[in-house]
């Protein structure tokens, strides 16, 4: 990558005035995006180093690439295997997306250790208007599940979870145990008390193995290599639906079509500790319905179908066991999921009302 005159001047000063190395200085990432800020609110992005040797480290300067960065830093010496933390403020008194840099010139490297922010100033800055009912340790948010319905392969969807900073330290949020069809990034990677934030949840469709229902959970820690425990955890459903490509026109013109007897299914124990309801699944199309997938979102539920082909004009039961003790257990909303060849229909929940 070609430097400008500016970044050439700003290294070739560095490198003057560099020590002999003896120390290893490291970083856990030397670039921070720290997310969005108003128009003159300084925005600060937190850098965690460490002296990955056994003698002392010492910090002779550290040198923004503007005016516009201040840059707080340990000015002592720093033991061997110590772990310290670098500073960098924005006055964000320019608007748009700004890319900050700084050089740490120091006795743990023969050259610069270059630190990176970025991030963006609005004129206004646009609050998270809802509300952050959930908490989990120091960090409220506003959910606490994430579903990403009706996914085509090829889709790729998004889900933000907002977060709040109600603790009186410094956090960094993070999502852990993701599977491979998910990613995260959170903004601002690093949460001071009193701010908020987000994580951006991207669930990548090609990477799901199956059509219908996938579910797992991630865990959601307040710092890097926090342990996971159940009340940090956030449960993720996926629902890929089937594809019609390659059908014959017969039957695309001619489709399966699915009726249920109820979607929506109110139970009430009256005292006992199950209770089971049937639906009727009938096929009113004019070719054979194929119910592919029959899963369940939640536990505390059985069921059984009697067919899973029904011809035209032809029906079948749908027995749903609902059990007391169970349901009462369950984080998310108790639901049943039919994946069949229905066109116009793909997909139905069957939401289960227990009281």
């Amino acid at each position: 990558m070609m430097m400008n005159k500016k970044q050439t001047i700003f290294s070739l000063l560095l490198l003057a005035a560099l020590p002999v190395a003896a120390q290893k200085l490291v970083s856990v990432k030397t670039t921070v995006d720290a997310g969005v800020t108003g128009y003159q609110q300084p925005i600060t992005a937190v850098f965690e180093f460490q002296n990955k040797s056994h003698r002392k480290l010492r910090i002779s300067k550290v040198v923004p690439d503007c005016n516009c960065t201040i840059v707080d830093y340990p000015t002592g010496d720093i033991g061997g295997n110590d772990k310290f933390q670098i500073r960098m403020t924005y006055n964000a008194r320019q608007l748009g997306h700004f890319d900050k840099q700084a050089a740490i010139v120091s006795n743990g490297s023969s050259q610069p250790f270059y630190i990176r922010m970025k991030g963006v100033v609005l004129a206004e800055l646009q609050e998270f208007t809802g509300s952050y009912n959930i908490e989990m340790g120091e960090l409220r948010l506003d959910k606490s599940e994430l579903e990403f319905d009706d996914i085509n392969r090829g889709d790729v969807q998004q889900q933000v979870i907002h977060l709040y900073n109600s603790g009186s330290r410094v956090l960094q949020p993070t999502l852990m145990h993701l599977p491979a069809y998910l990613t995260a990034v959170t903004s601002p990677e690093t949460l001071s008390p009193g701010r908020a934030g987000k994580i951006t949840v991207t669930l990548n469709s090609d990477k799901l193995h199956d059509y219908g229902l996938t579910q797992t959970s991630v865990y959601l820690a307040a710092k890097l290599g926090e342990k996971v425990s159940r009340d940090k955890e956030i449960p993720v459903s996926a629902v890929l639906l089937p594809s019609f490509e390659g059908q014959s026109k017969q039957l695309l013109h001619n489709p399966a079509r699915l009726q249920l007897s109820e979607e929506t299914v109110d139970i009430h124990f009256e005292g006992k500790s199950k209770k089971t309801e049937i639906i009727d699944v009938t096929n009113v199309g004019q070719s054979e319905l194929n119910i592919t997938s029959l899963q369940m979102f939640t536990s505390g539920l059985k069921i059984s179908l009697g067919k899973r082909k029904l011809q035209p004009g032809e029906s079948t039961k749908l027995k749903i066991t609902a059990l007391r003790d169970d349901l009462q257990k369950v984080r998310t909303r108790p639901r049943i999921l039919m994946i069949v060849n229905d066109p116009q229909k793909p997909k139905v929940t069957i939401t289960i009302n227990a009281k």
